[in-house]
């Protein structure tokens, strides 16, 4: 059987075919409007470019910018109830109070705080106040909300508040989403909030996006389960993207480092993405990306469910190269797509990065008499700003002073020099689809990540037995076989201001997806 990786990104759709660990096929087609037509081209092309049964491809992986894009054009989002379960605490802070006007008001602005939540250590703020619950389930109905997102004060520690509140909307609401703060972020409770309303928002997206990769599918004769990357490095049922679609964030430059890391084998490595308009930047730690540990900005909003610690740069292939005042500036503006047209080593009249490749003569593509005029200075000036801006962005990325191999991968890779600073490149083969190799080869995965207390003959050694355990039951729960599920992450940070020695314990299982034809 085959599997078949895609990943949507702003200039190209990839499409790779895989058969166990080698790759058939990577076709590029360009990026459509409305998404789904342009990663129908591109499975069309890779199927035909591998010359493959298409009755023998067992699955197929998507990375996909639709909700990302939503967030950022401000488009496709849903008015929802936002309801906070903390007073008398918190009520000079509502939810969404550190939004943009513009995002807040296109979710709605119906922001509800209810008495209930928990103190650091368990106790109760005040119980739950479920006339008041009631009373906004009541407000739902009349103004045809679509969906509900539930936070609860500390609801790490007690989570008991949240999944009465959304039994009772759902009593009183029959159907109606309503997504869980626990279920999404991570401790902090603006972020965690934040989180909670903008993944309600996009339910009915995700929806939307599922019902169209399907038909999509479908229509090109492919009857078999398909799954979607998720920023960790591993994948989602279509199901669980339904309800989670805010973990595919990030999802692209994290499928580069994921495939970057299978080309070469290497699991610990800086891994420098270009594309056509931006590089992005990040560290591989075991295999997969390393996570960002503080909050991230969303289209202007505050965030901490898992991110990868990705760091991103206006320099590609078609980035504008501009002399002025004996000064070379090097993007942020690029000419993206067009630069197989626009670029003078294909024509063109515009100065672009890859033209400085060409002329240096770090890449062969196109006509390099039509780069030879241009001043040998200039091309100077441009390499060195190119090769600096690069090295700027892998050592920001290193997590130490220890040397260790760069990985270059997408289509504007030409750029990359042989060494940045005293650390060797490697450009692996398929370099330039590495983020669909990516999406291809990902695993299914299961994360625990909450506060345990130590007391009543609890060890620190069963609370971190039972916290990979629920996390194995999650990777099972979304498809992955039992016997191949390995931790990848486990640790546990006592929590000095809490009573009862209390420890917040994080443990991530990865293992390979079951049956193709479950």
């Amino acid at each position: 059987m085959y599997r078949v990786g895609i990943d949507v990104g702003g200039t190209n759709t990839d499409a790779v075919v895989l058969q166990d660990n080698k790759v058939l096929a990577g076709v590029k087609a360009s990026t459509t409007k409305d998404v789904t037509s342009g990663v129908i081209q591109a499975l069309e092309k890779v199927i035909e470019a591998s010359g493959i049964d298409r009755s023998r491809i067992g699955a197929v992986m998507i990375g996909t910018t639709h909700f990302t894009n939503a967030v950022i054009e401000r488009r496709h989002m849903d008015e929802v109830a936002a309801i906070r379960l903390g007073l008398p605490s918190g009520a000079g802070l509502p939810p969404m109070v550190d939004w943009p006007d513009d995002l807040r008001e296109i979710v709605g602005n119906h922001a509800y705080q209810v008495k209930g939540g928990y103190e650091f250590d368990g106790r109760e703020i005040s119980p739950l106040d479920e006339d008041a619950i009631i009373r906004i389930a009541g407000e739902i109905r009349a103004k045809g909300l679509k969906a509900a997102a539930v936070t609860g004060v500390f609801s790490g520690i007690n989570d008991t508040m949240e999944v009465r509140a959304k039994e009772i909307l759902q009593e009183h609401c029959p159907g109606l989403p309503v997504v869980m703060s626990k279920d999404i972020g991570r401790h902090g409770l603006l972020a965690r909030e934040s989180a909670a309303i903008m993944n309600a928002s996009l339910l009915s997206l995700a929806d939307h996006t599922v019902e169209a990769f399907g038909k999509a599918l479908r229509s090109a004769g492919i009857n078999r389960p398909f799954y979607i990357t998720q920023n960790d490095g591993t994948l989602m049922a279509a199901d669980v993207v339904r309800a989670f679609p805010v973990l595919t964030f990030a999802s692209g430059p994290t499928n580069s480092m994921r495939g970057a890391a299978f080309l070469t084998g290497l699991k610990d490595a800086v891994v420098v993405d270009i594309g056509g308009t931006t590089t992005d930047v990040g560290s591989l730690s075991h295999g997969f990306p390393r996570q960002a540990s503080t909050t991230v900005d969303i289209g202007g909003v505050r965030t901490n469910f898992r991110m990868p610690d990705v760091f991103s740069i206006g320099l590609g292939g078609g980035s504008l190269v501009v002399e002025k005042d004996d000064a070379v500036t090097v993007g942020p503006k690029s000419v993206g797509y067009r630069v197989a047209e626009e670029a003078l080593c294909f024509g063109g009249s515009t100065l672009t990065a890859t033209d400085i490749a060409v002329a240096t003569g770090k890449t062969d593509i196109g006509d390099v008499s039509l780069v030879k005029k241009l001043d040998e200075t200039l091309i100077d000036k441009a390499s060195q700003k190119i090769d600096q801006m690069l090295e700027a962005c892998v050592e920001r990325s290193r997590i130490s002073s220890a040397p260790v191999p760069v990985i270059a991968v997408g289509g504007g890779s030409i750029l990359m020099p042989e060494k940045v600073g005293e650390l060797n490149v490697i450009r692996p083969e398929n370099f330039s689809v590495a983020n669909a190799v990516g999406a291809a080869i990902a695993q299914i995965s299961g994360e625990t990540d909450r506060i345990f207390t130590l007391i009543e003959g609890r060890t620190r050694e069963s609370a971190l037995a039972e916290a990979e355990a629920e996390a194995r039951e999650k990777a099972i729960a979304a498809g992955a076989l039992a016997e191949t599920l390995e931790v990848i992450e486990r640790e546990d940070m006592p929590l000095a201001y809490l009573p009862g020695n209390a420890t917040r314990i994080h443990v991530k299982v990865v293992g390979e997806m079951g049956s193709y034809d479950a």
